[in-house]
């Protein structure tokens, strides 16, 4: 397949972290709505249960979610409206890793035929790869590193 046959191809966003912090720690402030915002958003509006919506809050942007299925300790699944039509899937799998946990995210798919669409793939991979750092700093180290003003 040359470059050309493959921009027409959606994109996914797949990392992979291990944490030192134990499954349930780590599922947890994925899902509950008082840990959430201790890392990720400025806040939540909404519960974080399955079949619901909630809204991530930060200063000058709001994210809704669609909570589709969670498997406590294990997976957590989302859809991400991005646009009018455009949604992306996100899924956060756990396992334990010794004493640890191994996280695997998946968001996308990405359409990278236009130029907006391959803008909101590498936005999101620049916002996934902070996110992740900052749970393993709050997880791990109990340290908030977002930047506050």
């Amino acid at each position: 397949m040359t470059a050309a046959d493959d921009r027409g191809r959606p994109r996914w966003i797949r990392m992979e972290r291990s944490y030192r912090a134990p499954t349930d720690r780590v599922f947890r402030v994925w899902t509950d709505p008082e840990e959430l915002p201790r890392w990720l958003p400025d806040r939540l509006e909404g519960s974080m249960a399955p079949d619901s919506r909630s809204v991530l809050v930060w200063r000058r942007r709001r994210l809704p979610i669609d909570v589709l299925e969670v498997e406590p300790d294990s997976r957590f699944v989302a859809r991400i409206p991005r646009g009018e039509a455009d949604a992306t899937t996100l899924t956060i799998r756990l396992e334990p890793e010794g004493y640890g946990t191994r996280l695997g995210l998946e968001d996308g798919p990405y359409a990278i035929d236009t130029p907006a669409g391959l803008e909101a793939w590498a936005e999101a991979i620049e916002r996934w790869t902070e996110a992740l750092a900052q749970l393993r700093a709050y997880v791990d180290f109990s340290v908030d590193l977002r930047q506050r003003s």
